[in-house]
């Protein structure tokens, strides 16, 4: 069993926790987040990821790594329902991990940039 499988189950679960597909708030942690909107899951990321650090942090002093394991899966966690509400999935996070590969990470920055600086002079993006 592939970690795209896992993602891709666990990311069905959290489609038909959407308040469209009958999620209830009431009895749906996913549903809850989903009904209250944007705000509500982009400040759990922002709170997990945070979280990260600090496990990480405390990795680095001794810790045991589990601990950043259990945290980075919350985090990807509540990015999946970022995604959800946006209409996109694990797979489209992983195409585009794929796109990059073999591509340095300077050299995928300064091709955003250029993309960037294009776009804003109204050239092709």
């Amino acid at each position: 069993m592939s970690s795209n499988d896992s993602l891709a189950r666990l990311a069905a679960v959290i489609e038909s926790r959407k308040p469209a597909q009958g999620g209830d708030p009431d009895k749906s942690y996913v549903a809850r987040l989903l009904h209250k909107g944007p705000d509500a899951f982009l400040k759990k990321i922002g709170e997990e990821a945070t979280e990260v650090v600090m496990a990480a942090k405390d990795v680095d002093h001794g810790a045991d790594k589990a601990k950043l394991v259990y945290e980075v899966a919350d985090l990807w966690f509540h990015s999946m329902i970022a995604l959800a509400h946006y209409g996109l999935t694990p797979a489209d996070v992983v195409a585009e991990l794929e796109r990059r590969e073999g591509t340095s990470g300077i050299e995928e920055k300064a091709l955003r940039k250029a993309e960037h600086r294009a776009t804003l002079e109204g050239g092709p993006s």
